[in-house]
């Protein structure tokens, strides 16, 4: 399970170095075998350990093509999808176009999210959180009921 914050640079040519705090766990579940694909809710990327990618490709092939929601998902995230591999120093090449959707420049986070990471442009993390934390207790933006019924 992956989980946590972490700040990390893209080098020039578009590589991250995954913490080192994930890399034995990467390794273990997926031989190293990691696929990253665009957000379709957010400009950022997610990136899954290719054993977790496989679940979430069995689930998208059971969307209807016929319904125009269920195909964009899967256009999106199937369309983007591109397989990766941490080198031997922990890094990943990340693809110009998912660079180019997530807006990623020198510096990036990195969050864990249990069966994947988002990965963000620091800028535009910090300002989705701060607009996110501003909106709580809003009465004019309603909770869904699968958060009503969290118990913390």
């Amino acid at each position: 399970m992956f989980r946590g914050f972490n700040t990390i640079c893209l080098d020039s040519k578009g590589r991250l170095a995954v913490p080192s705090r994930y890399r034995d766990l990467i390794s273990f579940q997926s031989d190293n075998q990691l696929v990253i694909t665009l957000n379709p809710f957010d400009r950022s990327l997610w990136l899954f350990p290719l054993a977790e990618w496989e679940v979430i490709e069995d689930k998208l092939s059971t969307l209807s093509d016929f319904d125009k929601q269920s195909r964009r998902t899967k256009q999106m995230m199937r369309g983007y999808a591109s397989d990766c591999q941490l080198d031997v120093q922990g890094r990943i090449l990340i693809p110009k176009e998912l660079r180019s959707y997530a807006e990623l420049q020198k510096q990036a986070v990195i969050l864990g999210q249990g069966n994947k990471f988002e990965i963000w442009d620091e800028q535009t993390w910090e300002a989705q959180r701060d607009e996110w934390l501003n909106s709580v207790g809003d009465d004019s933006v309603p909770t869904p009921d699968s958060l009503q019924e969290l118990s913390l």
